[in-house]
């Protein structure tokens, strides 16, 4: 579902997580809670100067930068840093290998949509290799009919074979690693993954299932089972999404998670809502359900005085009352995943939220906020938590943080916006979730907890805090 940007007058937004789980002031100290609070609020600034400044990232040559590649350029310096799980710094399976995935995804304006990698072992940054499969996708798909067709070449024999990813929206280690190859990307030794604090972690995981335990998480300690993502929204009103991830600390070597999953770990989504006329609103109160012809609607809505006198509608980022009988409301919604992608993967998860935001009230005037969404499937006491049934807080299931954007926009008969509202939204369900947003201020702001969760969380110095974006730009920018 498409519509026309004239002058869109849409505010580029941004968010970005380095992982949830069982993180507690216990076992993160602040001398290490200023690694990560510095390395997020340097990373969400960068990406923020990028996204608001005409491309120059040496993936495109736009004039414009788009959410697609601002999401590669914050997840590819999340893979590039240690502290987070993905790319040089990965955690190890059961068998001390490296196995990476990820994933990215556009809420409008690509073929495929989205895209999931899995299994690598020699690609430097597994982001930039699904954004290349996204991008081949539009060539892919030409004259096909999204399975086995796309752009036919010619080998030395002069048979025919196909190119690029085909159409296909998954691809498992060595096919993936060959188009890396091909396409261009930094290839690197397995070694180059290791990170000395993974290693440590693989190892005491085992040890302590030699004790009765479980590998994957511990009580007390936290053992990274989630991921690192953005979520951007670029003024033409796409929403990107990007996750990477070297899965959960011990995992089965050969296991595939949430993370290339379309729908469990990542989602991205444009559509169109309905809102009721004056006169459905009134009549659709109680009571039986009268259908009533279009002429009669009409007549009623010249004739009936505001519906608003009679039961208020709840007033959000539209208002039902203002809309134009040729007036066309788009709802998009992008979200990035992390905890336990087993947990995920049984729910369908993100794009559980974003089906709950997109049809609960479709077909009324009260629609459900993609803040709310989440909330009711990784917050607190939320569906994710219910799924771990009496496992949880024992084996590390259920454990979950979301972080996503929602825009609502109004356009015209003519296809001309008139007004635009985006919203960061995030909740997580366990001891805490590395997340930096822009927020609806300007201002740069990092957590880890939420107000109030823990005891003593004074002494982390900036959580929560506001910050001018420019305070963590290098001083040439």
């Amino acid at each position: 579902m498409e519509y026309k940007q004239q002058s869109s007058g849409i505010t580029p937004r941004l968010i970005i997580h380095g992982g949830a789980g069982n993180i507690l002031p216990s076992n993160l100290p602040p001398e290490k809670y200023a690694l990560y609070h510095d390395s997020l609020l340097k990373i969400l600034a960068l990406t923020h100067h990028f996204l608001t400044s005409p491309s120059s990232f040496p993936l495109s040559d736009s004039s414009s930068t788009s959410a697609l590649d601002t999401v590669t350029y914050a997840v590819t310096q999340l893979e590039d840093n240690p502290l987070f799980n993905s790319g040089h710094g990965a955690v190890f399976t059961r068998d001390g290998v490296n196995e990476l995935e990820a994933s990215i995804m556009v809420s409008k304006g690509k073929k495929k949509r989205g895209v999931g990698l899995m299994g690598l072992q020699h690609v430097k940054n597994p982001i930039k290799l699904a954004r290349e499969m996204l991008l081949h996708g539009e060539k892919d798909l030409e004259g096909g009919n999204g399975e086995h067709r796309g752009p036919m070449l010619v080998d030395s024999q002069g048979n025919a074979i196909s190119s690029g990813a085909q159409g296909h929206c998954q691809l498992h280690k060595h096919s993936a690693e060959i188009l890396a190859e091909q396409w261009g990307l930094e290839m690197v030794d397995p070694s180059y993954y290791f990170v000395q604090a993974r290693w440590d972690e693989h190892v005491k995981g085992l040890e302590k299932e030699k004790k009765g335990g479980v590998a994957t998480w511990d009580e007390e300690h936290f053992f990274p089972q989630g991921t690192c993502g953005a979520v951007a929204l670029d003024s033409e009103g796409v929403i990107a999404v990007a996750t990477s991830t070297g899965g959960m600390t011990n995992k089965l070597t050969g296991r595939i998670g949430d993370t290339p999953t379309l729908g469990a770990g990542f989602w991205a989504e444009e559509w169109e809502e309905e809102y009721l006329s004056k006169a459905e609103a009134i009549l659709g109160q109680s009571g039986p359900q009268i259908v009533l012809s279009d002429v009669l609607k009409g007549l009623m809505a010249d004739c009936l005085p505001d519906p608003t006198v009679y039961s208020p509608i709840p007033q959000g980022d539209i208002d039902p009352n203002t809309l134009s009988k040729s007036d066309k409301v788009f709802r998009s919604s992008g979200m990035s995943g992390t905890g336990n992608g087993d947990s995920f993967l049984r729910m369908n998860a993100v794009r559980t939220a974003s089906a709950i935001a997109r049809y609960r009230g479709s077909k009324s005037n009260h629609k459900t906020s993609l803040q709310d969404a989440i909330s009711e499937v990784s917050g607190p006491k939320g569906d994710l938590v219910k799924s771990a049934g009496d496992r949880w807080r024992k084996t590390g299931e259920g454990e979950a943080g979301i972080i996503g954007i929602e825009l609502t926009v109004v356009v015209d008969e003519d296809s001309n916006k008139k007004s635009a509202v985006s919203h960061i939204v995030d909740d997580y369900n366990c001891g805490g979730m590395f997340r930096a947003a822009v927020n609806e201020h300007g201002k740069a702001v990092m957590r880890v907890w939420k107000p109030g969760q823990h005891e003593g969380l004074e002494v982390y110095d900036g959580e929560g805090k506001e910050y001018d974006l420019r305070e963590w730009l290098d001083e040439k920018m």
